[in-house]
């Protein structure tokens, strides 16, 4: 996630490919089965222009809904590359996917954790702070587990050697190198505005903001889960920007260091032809940043 007060470059690893964002610009660069490079491009949206894009913690819930659009379109032109004609996803195919894995994300991370721990506070007798803390270790504990064992799928291992070429290539470009194959490879896998580090960020907080709560019946503190996850999402967003803006201080590199060793489950070293695609991606993307600007 890329902050605003920084130049707004983010990525995010496709299906053979890799899609950079800019302030008015997003490229996806893919390998296609005949192996060359394909670009497609598209011009950003008012959202990120409107007053609403630069109100704290508002920002956050349209500017996070709007990548999600972003990647899912992503994914799709990238899968849809990927695959035979007869194979294409369509619209509605695609926000019925991200509905259902918005609703499996919920349940699994959210309402699954809320419900053991509470059966576990009232079976021990344990008090609120503890069944909450409990409830977040099992949060994390399934966040860390579901992105381990996917990380064995061979396809998944593929995307996150293409997440590992996204990061370095920003890394690179932040370093102010010239962006080749032999150049971006040396540097690291880990980036402060990663959507995994945005992950971690919200499951942390959900402990520290759950724990302010009592006793509560099952159904009420379930509902109280749901409701929040837009806070908490809105929280973490913030967090995640502060520190990607003030990475000049010891005590914000000791705070995200978690969050960068979790990247190491979400990136792989990735070979010479996905650092290609990546740099290709970004490229294209500061070439239409650059062309925006002056339109």
């Amino acid at each position: 996630m890329a902050d605003q007060t920084l130049p707004t470059y983010g990525g995010q690893a496709v299906i053979e490919g890799v899609m950079m964002r800019g302030a008015k610009a997003v490229a996806i660069a893919m390998r296609a089965p005949d192996k060359n490079i394909v670009l497609h491009t598209e011009r950003l949206g008012g959202i990120y222009k409107t007053r609403l894009a630069k109100i704290p913690f508002l920002r956050g819930l349209l500017l996070l809904w709007d990548a999600l659009g972003l990647g899912m379109r992503a994914l799709t032109i990238s899968a849809n590359m990927q695959g035979e004609e007869d194979e294409q996803l369509e619209g509605a195919v695609l926000y019925i996917t991200m509905g259902v894995s918005l609703i499996f994300a919920i349940g699994l991370f959210f309402l699954g954790p809320a419900t053991i721990g509470h059966y576990v506070e009232s079976f021990f007798s344990l008090t609120p702070w503890v069944g909450n803390l409990i409830e977040g270790f099992i949060r994390l504990s399934l966040l860390v587990g579901y992105i381990w064992s996917v990380g064995f799928m061979e396809d998944i291992r593929r995307v996150f050697g293409y997440h590992g070429a996204e990061h370095k290539t920003i890394n690179a470009f932040e370093a102010g190198v010239e962006l080749t194959p032999e150049n971006v490879s040396e540097f690291p896998l880990e980036h402060p505005r990663c959507g995994t580090a945005f992950l971690l960020t919200v499951v942390i907080m959900s402990i520290l903001l759950f724990t302010l709560f009592g006793p509560l019946p099952l159904l009420t503190r379930l509902g109280v889960r749901i409701l929040l996850i837009p806070v908490i999402a809105s929280l973490a967003y913030e967090y995640i920007r502060w520190t990607a803006s003030h990475m000049n201080w010891f005590l914000v590199r000791l705070l995200i260091k978690p969050n960068l060793a979790l990247q190491r489950l979400t990136t792989r070293e990735p070979d010479t032809q996905m650092l290609e695609v990546a740099i290709a991606s970004f490229n294209e993307m500061k070439r239409l940043e650059e062309e925006f600007a002056v339109t």
